[in-house]
């Protein structure tokens, strides 16, 4: 079934979208950058309210802000749910679960990542062809150390301080990432099972132009179970998919994407070739246990790129060293070439030539100059 108004209507762009915006009711969504997290109140209109993930580093300010202006002051959340725990997530998580005292609700395969004991699979910049990617070995990578502040998700997919919601195992991005679902609208929160951006060109993301990707590709360390994770989603048929990464996507257009996606994932998700292709890392709830080797890829434009810049940075560098040692040298050589102009012009005062024994006394008789 095709809408064709739907298809007619021009898609939002960060252009035309504000940073918060309404999602569906009771949820509103904010963009931090380019990764995106949720308020969603229990009721549309009252109730108590949860965060949904918790952005980039130094957002935590930002986010307080935003959930005053939603609900009021010293309202707190009765809980932060984390889909999962990259730095892009969970960058303010530390500091607003501390402020707020709130306690905090991740899968059990998460909970390494936000318990300090493992960092997750290093990302892989060979694939997915843009800026985004190739600058993802910068990213940073140490895990979160929430204590017992975290808790597990409960075993039946009931999500805390959300009735109405469920949660459901998507891996594949990482071990434990989780969606939320609300089945009375059909409302999917899905994290980064999949985007509505390409998330690895950093001319799509600034741009944020709206179409349905599967997920990010220099994080996701498992491409077995990121299809099936598409697949469980895609079969829920949303009728609105609020993404990590992107501007929240309705309608016919999400209905038809999604779908394509599910249908020829490995076509249009999957990477040609990269570091979790061939063998995914394998994770447990202690953390990383393998992960295969590093690959690089001499056809990567942007690899190349970034290699050649950060060969022609050390050459800058090297440069600058030797070329201020040789400024210095130069320096010291004029220095003593004057100094010893000066001492030949007055060599007729033999009182005040350093190259003389000094007589006069003014100086001590070891002193050197």
């Amino acid at each position: 079934m095709t809408d064709k108004t739907n298809l007619l209507t021009p898609r939002p762009t960060r252009a035309s979208t504000p940073e918060l915006q309404f999602v569906a009711p009771g949820v509103w969504g904010l963009r931090n950058v380019f990764v995106n997290l949720y308020f969603v109140r229990q009721q549309p209109n009252s109730g108590s309210w949860v965060l949904i993930d918790a952005g980039l580093p130094g957002a935590a300010g930002k986010i307080r802000h935003t959930a005053e202006t939603l609900f009021g002051a010293n309202f707190p959340p009765a809980s932060i749910l984390m889909t999962h725990g990259h730095f892009d997530h969970a960058g303010a998580l530390e500091t607003l679960a501390e402020s707020w005292d709130v306690p905090v609700y991740a899968h059990p395969l998460e909970m390494p990542y936000l318990t300090g004991r493992s960092s997750y699979p290093p990302p892989d910049p060979t694939v997915g062809g843009g800026a985004m990617a190739a600058l993802s070995f910068l990213y940073p990578k140490s895990p979160y150390n929430l204590g017992n502040r975290v808790q597990v998700l409960p075993a039946d997919g009931s999500v805390p301080d959300l009735p109405g919601w469920r949660w459901l195992h998507t891996p594949g991005h990482t071990p434990g990432h989780v969606s939320f679902f609300r089945e009375q609208d059909r409302l999917l929160i899905v994290g980064d099972a999949f985007c509505t951006v390409k998330q690895e060109s950093a001319m799509a993301v600034w741009e944020q132009e709206q179409e349905v990707h599967g997920p990010p590709k220099y994080f996701t360390c498992d491409w077995h179970q990121a299809r099936r994770s598409v697949e469980l989603l895609a079969g829920l048929k949303p009728a609105v998919a609020a993404t990590g990464h992107g501007i929240p996507m309705r309608g016919a257009a999400l209905e038809k994407e999604l779908d394509e996606l599910a249908r020829h994932f490995d076509e249009l998700a999957v990477p040609a070739h990269g570091r979790y292709v061939p063998q995914p890392a394998v994770a447990n709830e202690e953390g990383v246990v393998t992960v295969p080797p590093p690959v690089f890829d001499a056809t990567n434009p942007w690899l190349i790129g970034a290699a050649t810049a950060a060969v022609g940075l050390a050459a800058a560098v090297v440069y600058t060293q030797r070329r201020s040692r040789s400024n210095g040298t130069k320096a010291r050589y004029r220095h003593l070439q004057q100094r010893n102009q000066n001492s030949m012009a007055s060599s007729q005062h033999a009182v005040d030539d350093p190259f003389v024994p000094d007589t006069n006394p003014r100086y001590s008789s070891d002193t050197t100059l």
